[in-house]
Protein backbone atom coordinates (compact mmCIF):
# COMPACT_ATOMS: atom_id res chain seq x y z
CA UNK A 1 0.00 0.00 0.00
CA UNK A 2 1.46 3.20 -0.67
CA UNK A 3 0.25 6.66 1.16
CA UNK A 4 -0.02 8.72 -1.31
CA UNK A 5 -1.13 12.17 1.58
CA UNK A 6 -1.95 11.95 5.19
CA UNK A 7 -3.52 15.04 6.80
CA UNK A 8 -4.03 13.08 10.42
CA UNK A 9 -4.69 14.87 13.56
CA UNK A 10 -3.06 12.20 16.40
CA UNK A 11 -4.53 13.97 19.28
CA UNK A 12 -7.74 14.05 18.43
CA UNK A 13 -8.14 11.21 15.94
CA UNK A 14 -9.48 13.34 12.73
CA UNK A 15 -8.30 13.71 9.35
CA UNK A 16 -7.79 11.57 5.91
CA UNK A 17 -5.44 9.35 4.46
CA UNK A 18 -5.28 8.66 0.67
CA UNK A 19 -3.63 5.16 -0.30
CA UNK A 20 -3.15 3.27 -3.42
CA UNK A 21 -3.43 -0.48 -3.29
CA UNK A 22 -0.48 -2.49 -4.25
CA UNK A 23 -0.94 -5.63 -4.13
CA UNK A 24 -4.16 -8.11 -3.41
CA UNK A 25 -2.77 -8.57 0.43
CA UNK A 26 -3.23 -4.26 0.41
CA UNK A 27 -7.16 -4.85 0.01
CA UNK A 28 -7.32 -6.73 3.20
CA UNK A 29 -5.68 -3.61 5.12
CA UNK A 30 -8.08 -1.43 4.08
CA UNK A 31 -10.80 -3.67 4.85
CA UNK A 32 -9.77 -3.71 8.11
CA UNK A 33 -8.92 -0.02 8.04
CA UNK A 34 -12.65 1.08 6.65
CA UNK A 35 -15.23 1.19 9.75
CA UNK A 36 -19.32 1.86 9.47
CA UNK A 37 -19.44 5.90 9.47
CA UNK A 38 -16.51 6.42 7.73
CA UNK A 39 -15.86 8.70 5.16
CA UNK A 40 -14.53 6.94 1.83
CA UNK A 41 -13.85 8.77 -1.63
CA UNK A 42 -12.87 7.10 -4.92
CA UNK A 43 -13.54 6.31 -8.27
CA UNK A 44 -17.01 5.29 -9.44
CA UNK A 45 -18.94 4.21 -12.44
CA UNK A 46 -22.59 5.23 -12.37
CA UNK A 47 -25.75 4.51 -15.12
CA UNK A 48 -27.47 7.57 -15.62
CA UNK A 49 -31.21 7.52 -17.18
CA UNK A 50 -31.65 10.40 -19.57
CA UNK A 51 -34.50 11.70 -21.68
CA UNK A 52 -34.15 12.95 -25.22
CA UNK A 53 -36.42 14.94 -27.32
CA UNK A 54 -38.62 12.36 -28.55
CA UNK A 55 -39.22 11.37 -25.06
CA UNK A 56 -37.26 7.66 -24.89
CA UNK A 57 -35.01 7.58 -22.39
CA UNK A 58 -31.39 6.23 -22.84
CA UNK A 59 -28.37 5.57 -19.95
CA UNK A 60 -25.34 6.17 -20.11
CA UNK A 61 -22.07 5.46 -17.60
CA UNK A 62 -20.49 8.37 -16.20
CA UNK A 63 -17.35 8.08 -14.21
CA UNK A 64 -17.38 10.45 -11.30
CA UNK A 65 -15.20 10.55 -7.62
CA UNK A 66 -18.15 9.96 -5.06
CA UNK A 67 -17.68 10.26 -1.26
CA UNK A 68 -19.85 7.93 0.76
CA UNK A 69 -20.40 6.85 4.22
CA UNK A 70 -20.05 3.28 5.13
CA UNK A 71 -22.89 1.35 5.61
CA UNK A 72 -21.40 -1.82 5.08
CA UNK A 73 -18.15 -3.49 3.38
CA UNK A 74 -17.96 -7.12 1.83
CA UNK A 75 -14.45 -8.76 1.24
CA UNK A 76 -14.46 -11.75 -1.24
CA UNK A 77 -10.62 -13.53 -0.37
CA UNK A 78 -10.32 -15.79 -3.35
CA UNK A 79 -10.46 -12.72 -5.37
CA UNK A 80 -8.70 -9.72 -3.37
CA UNK A 81 -12.04 -7.56 -4.21
CA UNK A 82 -13.11 -5.48 -1.51
CA UNK A 83 -16.78 -3.56 -1.75
CA UNK A 84 -17.68 -0.55 0.02
CA UNK A 85 -21.45 0.03 0.45
CA UNK A 86 -22.91 3.03 2.00
CA UNK A 87 -24.46 7.11 1.58
CA UNK A 88 -23.81 9.22 -0.83
CA UNK A 89 -22.53 11.98 1.86
CA UNK A 90 -21.32 15.01 -0.82
CA UNK A 91 -23.79 16.14 -3.66
CA UNK A 92 -22.66 16.29 -7.22
CA UNK A 93 -24.17 17.22 -10.26
CA UNK A 94 -24.99 13.15 -11.05
CA UNK A 95 -25.50 12.00 -8.04
CA UNK A 96 -28.25 13.28 -4.78
CA UNK A 97 -27.02 13.35 -1.30
CA UNK A 98 -28.28 9.83 0.40
CA UNK A 99 -28.90 7.92 -2.36
CA UNK A 100 -27.11 4.71 -2.12
CA UNK A 101 -23.73 3.53 -3.36
CA UNK A 102 -21.45 0.87 -3.62
CA UNK A 103 -17.81 1.99 -4.69
CA UNK A 104 -15.48 -1.17 -5.56
CA UNK A 105 -11.94 -0.26 -4.62
CA UNK A 106 -9.42 -1.65 -7.22
CA UNK A 107 -5.34 -2.23 -7.47
CA UNK A 108 -3.15 1.01 -8.38
CA UNK A 109 -6.63 2.98 -7.64
CA UNK A 110 -6.24 5.83 -4.75
CA UNK A 111 -9.42 6.34 -2.53
CA UNK A 112 -8.68 8.72 0.52
CA UNK A 113 -10.19 7.32 3.98
CA UNK A 114 -11.63 9.90 6.29
CA UNK A 115 -12.62 9.15 10.00
CA UNK A 116 -13.53 11.42 13.01
CA UNK A 117 -16.29 13.23 11.38
CA UNK A 118 -19.11 11.11 12.62
CA UNK A 119 -19.53 10.37 16.15
CA UNK A 120 -20.69 7.26 15.21
CA UNK A 121 -18.19 6.34 13.76
CA UNK A 122 -14.40 5.38 13.90
CA UNK A 123 -10.98 7.82 14.67
CA UNK A 124 -7.66 7.09 13.55
CA UNK A 125 -6.70 5.73 17.27
CA UNK A 126 -3.57 4.30 18.21
CA UNK A 127 -4.84 0.30 16.80
CA UNK A 128 -5.47 2.54 13.54
CA UNK A 129 -2.61 3.80 12.98
CA UNK A 130 -0.67 0.68 13.65
CA UNK A 131 -2.56 -0.96 10.77
CA UNK A 132 -2.21 2.51 8.65
CA UNK A 133 2.02 1.87 9.03
CA UNK A 134 1.67 -1.73 8.74
CA UNK A 135 -0.06 -1.60 5.49
CA UNK A 136 2.46 1.17 3.99
CA UNK A 137 5.78 -1.24 5.15
CA UNK A 138 7.26 -2.84 2.32
CA UNK A 139 9.23 -4.22 4.42
CA UNK A 140 7.27 -6.55 6.56
CA UNK A 141 5.26 -8.47 3.77
CA UNK A 142 6.12 -11.79 4.60
CA UNK A 143 4.59 -15.01 2.48
CA UNK A 144 5.17 -18.02 1.12
CA UNK A 145 3.63 -20.69 -1.09
CA UNK A 146 2.43 -24.06 0.40
CA UNK A 147 1.45 -27.28 -1.53
CA UNK A 148 -0.61 -29.60 0.72
CA UNK A 149 -0.78 -32.80 -1.44
CA UNK A 150 -1.13 -36.81 -1.61
CA UNK A 151 -1.80 -38.80 -4.28
CA UNK A 152 -3.54 -37.57 -6.88
CA UNK A 153 -4.61 -34.24 -5.01
CA UNK A 154 -3.19 -31.18 -4.19
CA UNK A 155 -4.08 -27.76 -2.46
CA UNK A 156 -2.07 -24.53 -3.62
CA UNK A 157 -1.71 -22.27 -0.84
CA UNK A 158 -0.38 -18.63 -0.30
CA UNK A 159 0.35 -17.60 2.85
CA UNK A 160 0.61 -14.41 3.52
CA UNK A 161 1.19 -12.01 7.14
CA UNK A 162 -2.49 -12.25 7.32
CA UNK A 163 -4.29 -14.91 5.74
CA UNK A 164 -4.28 -18.17 4.27
CA UNK A 165 -5.76 -18.28 0.62
CA UNK A 166 -6.30 -21.08 -1.30
CA UNK A 167 -5.75 -20.49 -5.15
CA UNK A 168 -6.28 -23.75 -6.60
CA UNK A 169 -6.91 -27.40 -6.21
CA UNK A 170 -5.45 -29.51 -8.03
CA UNK A 171 -7.31 -33.60 -8.53
CA UNK A 172 -5.99 -36.27 -10.93
CA UNK A 173 -7.11 -39.58 -11.38
CA UNK A 174 -3.97 -42.09 -9.92
CA UNK A 175 -4.16 -45.70 -10.47
CA UNK A 176 -3.64 -47.60 -7.56
CA UNK A 177 -0.67 -49.54 -7.88
CA UNK A 178 -1.04 -53.06 -8.23
CA UNK A 179 1.24 -56.29 -8.18
CA UNK A 180 2.88 -57.96 -11.56
CA UNK A 181 2.24 -56.91 -14.79
CA UNK A 182 1.82 -53.05 -16.02
CA UNK A 183 -0.11 -50.71 -13.75
CA UNK A 184 -0.57 -47.06 -14.54
CA UNK A 185 0.66 -45.64 -11.24
CA UNK A 186 3.77 -44.20 -12.23
CA UNK A 187 2.33 -42.75 -15.05
CA UNK A 188 -0.77 -41.19 -13.68
CA UNK A 189 1.88 -39.74 -10.64
CA UNK A 190 3.54 -38.06 -13.62
CA UNK A 191 0.72 -36.25 -15.32
CA UNK A 192 -0.38 -35.32 -11.35
CA UNK A 193 3.04 -33.73 -11.24
CA UNK A 194 2.80 -31.99 -14.11
CA UNK A 195 -0.68 -30.44 -13.78
CA UNK A 196 0.17 -29.75 -10.39
CA UNK A 197 3.77 -27.83 -11.19
CA UNK A 198 2.23 -26.01 -14.43
CA UNK A 199 -0.58 -24.52 -12.09
CA UNK A 200 1.81 -23.66 -9.22
CA UNK A 201 4.04 -21.81 -11.18
CA UNK A 202 0.98 -20.32 -13.27
CA UNK A 203 0.46 -18.75 -10.26
CA UNK A 204 3.67 -17.88 -8.81
CA UNK A 205 4.34 -16.06 -11.93
CA UNK A 206 1.28 -14.26 -11.86
CA UNK A 207 1.97 -12.93 -8.30
CA UNK A 208 5.26 -12.19 -9.33
CA UNK A 209 3.86 -9.85 -12.34
CA UNK A 210 1.57 -8.20 -10.03
CA UNK A 211 4.14 -7.53 -7.00
CA UNK A 212 6.40 -4.70 -6.79
CA UNK A 213 9.39 -6.47 -6.08
CA UNK A 214 9.56 -8.94 -8.79
CA UNK A 215 12.78 -10.35 -8.64
CA UNK A 216 12.17 -11.46 -4.62
CA UNK A 217 12.10 -15.24 -4.10
CA UNK A 218 9.50 -16.76 -2.27
CA UNK A 219 10.06 -19.93 -0.02
CA UNK A 220 7.81 -23.25 -1.18
CA UNK A 221 6.70 -25.55 1.12
CA UNK A 222 5.51 -29.08 -0.23
CA UNK A 223 4.24 -30.34 2.46
CA UNK A 224 2.48 -34.58 2.51
CA UNK A 225 2.14 -37.74 4.19
CA UNK A 226 4.18 -40.75 3.24
CA UNK A 227 6.97 -39.59 0.32
CA UNK A 228 4.82 -37.72 -2.36
CA UNK A 229 6.38 -33.98 -1.33
CA UNK A 230 10.25 -35.73 -1.60
CA UNK A 231 8.95 -37.37 -5.07
CA UNK A 232 7.21 -33.92 -5.80
CA UNK A 233 10.45 -31.84 -5.27
CA UNK A 234 12.51 -34.89 -7.54
CA UNK A 235 10.22 -33.94 -10.52
CA UNK A 236 10.83 -30.21 -10.01
CA UNK A 237 14.66 -30.76 -9.90
CA UNK A 238 14.27 -33.06 -13.51
CA UNK A 239 11.93 -30.08 -14.68
CA UNK A 240 14.30 -27.03 -14.00
CA UNK A 241 17.50 -29.10 -15.30
CA UNK A 242 15.70 -30.38 -18.54
CA UNK A 243 13.62 -27.04 -19.81
CA UNK A 244 16.77 -24.79 -18.26
CA UNK A 245 14.43 -22.34 -16.63
CA UNK A 246 15.93 -20.16 -14.53
CA UNK A 247 13.30 -18.77 -12.46
CA UNK A 248 12.17 -22.61 -11.20
CA UNK A 249 16.11 -23.73 -10.78
CA UNK A 250 16.36 -20.23 -8.46
CA UNK A 251 13.58 -21.60 -6.37
CA UNK A 252 15.01 -24.90 -6.05
CA UNK A 253 16.99 -23.82 -2.73
CA UNK A 254 13.71 -22.92 -1.35
CA UNK A 255 12.00 -25.23 -0.96
CA UNK A 256 10.86 -26.79 2.10
CA UNK A 257 9.85 -30.50 2.85
CA UNK A 258 7.75 -31.01 5.58
CA UNK A 259 5.54 -33.89 6.99
CA UNK A 260 1.22 -33.54 6.88
CA UNK A 261 -1.42 -35.73 8.42
CA UNK A 262 -3.48 -35.26 5.45
CA UNK A 263 -3.93 -33.61 1.91
CA UNK A 264 -6.39 -31.15 3.49
CA UNK A 265 -5.46 -27.03 4.06
CA UNK A 266 -6.05 -27.85 7.56
CA UNK A 267 -3.06 -29.82 7.91
CA UNK A 268 -1.12 -26.71 7.74
CA UNK A 269 -1.74 -25.77 11.20
CA UNK A 270 0.60 -28.58 12.63
CA UNK A 271 3.04 -28.11 9.75
CA UNK A 272 3.72 -24.38 10.54
CA UNK A 273 3.98 -25.70 14.18
CA UNK A 274 7.02 -27.90 13.55
CA UNK A 275 9.97 -26.35 15.30
CA UNK A 276 12.00 -27.23 12.02
CA UNK A 277 9.61 -25.12 9.83
CA UNK A 278 9.76 -22.14 12.33
CA UNK A 279 13.38 -22.28 12.38
CA UNK A 280 13.47 -21.87 8.61
CA UNK A 281 10.75 -19.58 8.75
CA UNK A 282 11.39 -17.22 11.80
CA UNK A 283 11.69 -14.05 10.41
CA UNK A 284 8.02 -13.92 8.85
CA UNK A 285 5.15 -12.36 11.25
CA UNK A 286 2.47 -15.64 10.90
CA UNK A 287 5.33 -17.86 12.10
CA UNK A 288 5.75 -15.58 14.98
CA UNK A 289 2.36 -15.99 16.27
CA UNK A 290 1.81 -19.42 15.43
CA UNK A 291 4.70 -20.06 17.67
CA UNK A 292 2.88 -17.41 20.36
CA UNK A 293 -0.35 -19.52 20.26
CA UNK A 294 1.37 -22.83 20.66
CA UNK A 295 2.96 -21.46 23.43
CA UNK A 296 -0.73 -20.18 24.48
CA UNK A 297 -1.82 -23.53 24.18
CA UNK A 298 0.82 -25.21 26.23
CA UNK A 299 0.44 -23.13 29.25
CA UNK A 300 -3.20 -23.63 28.90
CA UNK A 301 -2.77 -26.76 29.18
CA UNK A 302 -0.44 -26.87 32.03
CA UNK A 303 -2.91 -24.42 34.25
CA UNK A 304 -0.67 -23.19 36.26
CA UNK A 305 -2.38 -19.59 36.25
CA UNK A 306 0.83 -18.29 33.30
CA UNK A 307 -2.05 -17.95 30.50
CA UNK A 308 -5.69 -17.01 30.01
CA UNK A 309 -8.44 -15.98 27.58
CA UNK A 310 -11.78 -14.34 27.74
CA UNK A 311 -12.36 -10.85 27.75
CA UNK A 312 -12.99 -10.32 31.27
CA UNK A 313 -10.24 -12.71 32.52
CA UNK A 314 -7.55 -10.90 30.45
CA UNK A 315 -8.93 -7.32 31.57
CA UNK A 316 -8.17 -8.37 35.23
CA UNK A 317 -4.76 -10.35 34.76
CA UNK A 318 -3.83 -6.75 32.90
CA UNK A 319 -5.12 -4.57 35.64
CA UNK A 320 -3.19 -6.71 37.94
CA UNK A 321 0.16 -5.76 36.11
CA UNK A 322 0.84 -9.24 34.59
CA UNK A 323 0.91 -8.61 30.95
CA UNK A 324 3.90 -6.32 30.72
CA UNK A 325 7.70 -6.20 30.27
CA UNK A 326 9.13 -9.82 30.93
CA UNK A 327 7.49 -12.01 28.59
CA UNK A 328 3.71 -10.72 28.54
CA UNK A 329 1.87 -10.61 25.44
CA UNK A 330 -1.34 -9.95 24.79
CA UNK A 331 -3.36 -11.71 21.88
CA UNK A 332 -6.16 -10.09 20.01
CA UNK A 333 -8.19 -11.02 16.95
CA UNK A 334 -8.49 -8.03 14.69
CA UNK A 335 -12.70 -9.02 14.75
CA UNK A 336 -12.86 -6.90 17.66
CA UNK A 337 -11.69 -3.72 16.19
CA UNK A 338 -14.17 -4.24 13.14
CA UNK A 339 -17.15 -4.28 15.84
CA UNK A 340 -20.24 -1.47 14.44
CA UNK A 341 -20.60 -0.69 18.61
CA UNK A 342 -17.73 2.69 18.86
CA UNK A 343 -17.44 2.11 22.70
CA UNK A 344 -16.72 -2.09 22.14
CA UNK A 345 -13.78 -0.67 20.08
CA UNK A 346 -12.54 1.79 22.51
CA UNK A 347 -12.47 -1.01 24.55
CA UNK A 348 -10.11 -3.06 23.20
CA UNK A 349 -7.61 0.18 22.18
CA UNK A 350 -7.65 1.08 25.47
CA UNK A 351 -6.38 -2.54 26.37
CA UNK A 352 -4.08 -2.44 23.93
CA UNK A 353 -2.66 1.15 24.93
CA UNK A 354 -2.05 0.06 28.64
CA UNK A 355 -0.62 -3.35 27.74
CA UNK A 356 2.01 -1.66 25.10
CA UNK A 357 2.58 1.92 26.43
CA UNK A 358 2.46 1.42 30.29
CA UNK A 359 2.74 -2.21 30.87
CA UNK A 360 5.70 -2.54 28.22
CA UNK A 361 4.22 -5.78 26.93
CA UNK A 362 3.55 -7.22 23.83
CA UNK A 363 0.60 -7.39 21.66
CA UNK A 364 -0.03 -8.99 18.96
CA UNK A 365 -3.07 -8.67 16.69
CA UNK A 366 -4.10 -11.47 14.73
CA UNK A 367 -5.60 -11.75 11.18
CA UNK A 368 -9.41 -13.99 11.63
CA UNK A 369 -8.49 -15.27 7.92
CA UNK A 370 -5.48 -16.93 9.46
CA UNK A 371 -4.96 -20.12 10.87
CA UNK A 372 -3.71 -18.62 14.18
CA UNK A 373 -6.48 -15.87 14.41
CA UNK A 374 -9.19 -18.83 13.60
CA UNK A 375 -7.14 -20.91 16.55
CA UNK A 376 -8.07 -17.71 19.07
CA UNK A 377 -11.09 -17.07 17.73
CA UNK A 378 -12.02 -20.20 19.46
CA UNK A 379 -10.97 -18.66 22.55
CA UNK A 380 -13.19 -15.61 22.46
CA UNK A 381 -10.65 -13.62 20.22
CA UNK A 382 -9.18 -12.70 23.10
CA UNK A 383 -6.01 -13.77 24.95
CA UNK A 384 -3.09 -13.46 27.17
CA UNK A 385 0.70 -14.68 28.48
CA UNK A 386 1.25 -13.87 31.83
CA UNK A 387 5.09 -12.74 33.00
CA UNK A 388 3.81 -14.30 36.35
CA UNK A 389 1.06 -16.38 37.56
CA UNK A 390 -2.24 -15.38 38.60
CA UNK A 391 -4.72 -17.92 39.98
CA UNK A 392 -8.52 -17.84 40.06
CA UNK A 393 -9.74 -15.23 37.87
CA UNK A 394 -12.62 -16.62 36.26
CA UNK A 395 -13.99 -17.09 40.23
CA UNK A 396 -13.80 -13.56 40.60
CA UNK A 397 -16.39 -13.02 38.07
CA UNK A 398 -18.31 -15.94 39.60
CA UNK A 399 -18.13 -14.46 43.21
CA UNK A 400 -18.93 -10.57 41.76
CA UNK A 401 -22.02 -12.29 40.00
CA UNK A 402 -23.15 -13.68 43.59
CA UNK A 403 -22.79 -10.99 45.22
CA UNK A 404 -25.11 -8.92 42.45
CA UNK A 405 -27.42 -11.73 43.31
CA UNK A 406 -27.70 -11.22 46.91
CA UNK A 407 -27.86 -7.84 46.40
CA UNK A 408 -30.94 -7.47 44.23
CA UNK A 409 -32.28 -10.35 46.62
CA UNK A 410 -31.72 -7.89 49.55
CA UNK A 411 -33.82 -5.22 47.85
CA UNK A 412 -36.27 -7.53 47.42
CA UNK A 413 -37.03 -8.88 50.57
CA UNK A 414 -37.31 -4.74 51.54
Amino acid sequence: MRLQHSAIDRKHGTGSATLIPEEPEDMWHAYNLIQTHDLLRGRAVRNLKQEIVTGARTTKQVVMDLTISVVSTDFDISCGQLHVAGRVAVENDHVKKGSHHTLDLELNRKFTLTKGEDPKGGVWDSVALEMLREACDTERKAEIWAVVMGEGVANICLITEHQTILRQRVEVAVPRKRRGGIDGHDKGMEKFFSTTLSTLWRHIESARTSSTDPGKTVPLLLASPGFVAQAFLQYIKTEASRTMNKALLALIPSILIAHASSHHVHALKEVLSSPAIQSKLSDTKFARETALMDQLTSLLRADDGRAWYGPREVERAVEKGAVGRGGGVLLLSNALFRAQDVAERKRWVRLVDRVRDVEGGEVRVLSSLHESGKRLEGLGNVAAILTFPLEDLDEEEDQEHAEGEADEGEQMVI
